[in-house]
């Protein structure tokens, strides 16, 4: 069996009075990330992991943030053509962890729904999704409550 590894990190701003999608799902806030598409930071950090494993390159390549089509999109869409991507040259998903940092809300209660979403999207089970969430101690952009930041490590096998 061949294993690759691949890593993905991203960064959004956050403004109020925006939906903050996170993990395919709206955490409940007053403010919400601002992108292209619908800003969702951790469908983006597992896109950007599992085409990185994969020696795709990234999703600004095949998602382009210049593309109209791609603007507003749901990041579950993505998500999806990533994994249909990675699979016809073969690979499968073995393991993803993510870590999202952010100062505020609390995540630990959106945690499950957005294990059990994802799961759904990319047809694998939930015990292989990890999502984690830490803050940065108030220091720096995501300490201020200016932004979002997150990464993920994916795990990929071919047999």
């Amino acid at each position: 069996m061949k294993l690759r590894v691949g890593q993905g990190y991203d960064v959004h701003r956050l403004e109020e009075g925006r939906d903050f999608w996170l993990g395919g799902i709206i955490v409940p806030h007053t403010h919400g990330a601002v992108g292209h598409s619908d800003a969702d930071i951790v469908c983006h950090v597992i896109c950007d992991a599992l085409l990185g494993a994969a020696n795709m390159r990234n999703i600004g390549y095949h998602f382009s943030d210049k593309d109209p089509k791609y603007k507003g999109v749901d990041s579950k869409i993505l998500v999806k053509r990533v994994l249909e991507m990675i699979r016809e040259a073969g690979w499968e998903v073995n393991n993803l962890d993510v870590t999202v940092i952010l100062q505020e809300p609390k995540l630990n209660p959106h945690i499950p729904a957005m294990k059990t979403c994802l799961a759904e999207v990319m047809n694998i089970p939930e015990e292989d999704i990890a999502i984690k969430a830490t803050t940065s101690e108030h220091i720096g952009f995501v300490g201020r409550g200016e932004g979002i930041a997150a990464q993920c490590v994916a795990l990929i096998c071919k047999e």
